[in-house]
């Protein structure tokens, strides 16, 4: 049986990265203290218990998925934010993109009598376009409670990123997300995985926070569960992950509809919706003109 590499929270980036680009896919054990997972857990119990079974044997007959975690949960966002998870995600997906974007927010509560889910890559969302030397997303499942075999650990395989797409794994080409609460797994989105079968007697829950390029469009639409009134609030780090900024120079720039708005600007940009300018970055040259005062684009609404 293959194995997932282990790192700690004080593990060596550069060492992270490459085991990233080799398999695919690695965990970072207990990154968080379980009191931060278990007051997420609090937070979301209200919806998690309202939350349908999966409509198919793709989602889960005896699976509950939750979004909208930004939205729902304080105690969720520093999960989106954490500094060692964004920074390799920035570092994984940076050649392809000048941002990365959240993409989805989701728990994921496998039931006992879950069966494994199908085998798949997550960047067949945008189906087969994307050419495979481009890498769309990093992702994470963040153990909300102890991963083992028996619950329905995600089963990952190492080192699937550049097979062919009819290439089928053998039993011992996988490799179990077993770890602890706390801990979080990384996998990339041209890694082969699933969730895991639940033979246990207890529930298995997981929450996927992914990430991919700023150029993409997201799985979970963030402008809608997560509206302005409600990001307006937000950290900017995090109202910039959600897509509240320009992609790129001429990337997700607003007009408002109003015909007095419109003969002060066409082009306006995300961050306005929130109050605020947005944040100079030395790899978008162009956008400077969006923070000069005056008439003409740099005029805030």
């Amino acid at each position: 049986m293959a194995e997932l590499v282990h790192f700690s929270a004080d593990c060596n980036r550069e060492e992270l990265q490459a085991v990233m680009v080799r398999d695919g896919a690695c965990v970072i054990d207990e990154l968080v203290p379980g009191t931060e997972v278990d007051q997420v857990l609090k937070e979301l119990a209200p919806y998690m218990d309202l939350s349908a079974l999966g409509r198919d044997d793709f989602t889960g007959r005896r699976t509950e998925r939750t979004g909208a975690l930004i939205a729902r949960s304080e105690a969720a966002r520093p999960f989106v934010t954490n500094p060692v998870v964004v920074a390799g995600a920035r570092r994984f997906l940076g050649d392809y993109c000048d941002r990365v974007q959240l993409h989805l927010t989701q728990t994921i509560r496998i039931l006992p009598e879950q069966g494994y889910q199908t085998l798949h890559r997550d960047r067949e969302a945008w189906g087969r376009y994307l050419p495979r030397s481009v890498e769309p997303q990093f992702n994470t499942i963040w153990a909300m409670t102890d991963f083992t075999k028996e619950n329905g650990a995600t089963r990952v395989v190492p080192g699937s990123v550049d097979w062919p797409w009819e290439q089928r794994a053998e039993p011992d080409d996988f490799a179990y997300a077993e770890m602890k609460k706390g801990s979080v797994l990384l996998y990339s989105g041209s890694v082969l995985h699933s969730g895991g079968k639940n033979e246990s007697s207890n529930e298995r829950i997981g929450m996927n926070i992914t990430y991919c390029l700023g150029w993409l469009r997201q799985e979970e639409n963030q402008y809608l569960s997560c509206p302005p009134e409600i990001a307006r609030d937000l950290d900017p780090e995090l109202q910039e992950l959600l897509g509240y900024t320009m992609g790129n120079y001429a990337l997700g720039y607003y007009s408002k509809p109003s015909f007095e708005d419109n003969a002060i600007r066409d082009v306006i940009p995300p961050e306005f919706v929130l109050g605020r300018k947005p944040r100079k970055l030395s790899s978008f040259e162009g956008m400077n003109e969006f923070d000069t005062p005056g008439d003409g684009p740099g005029r805030e609404p």
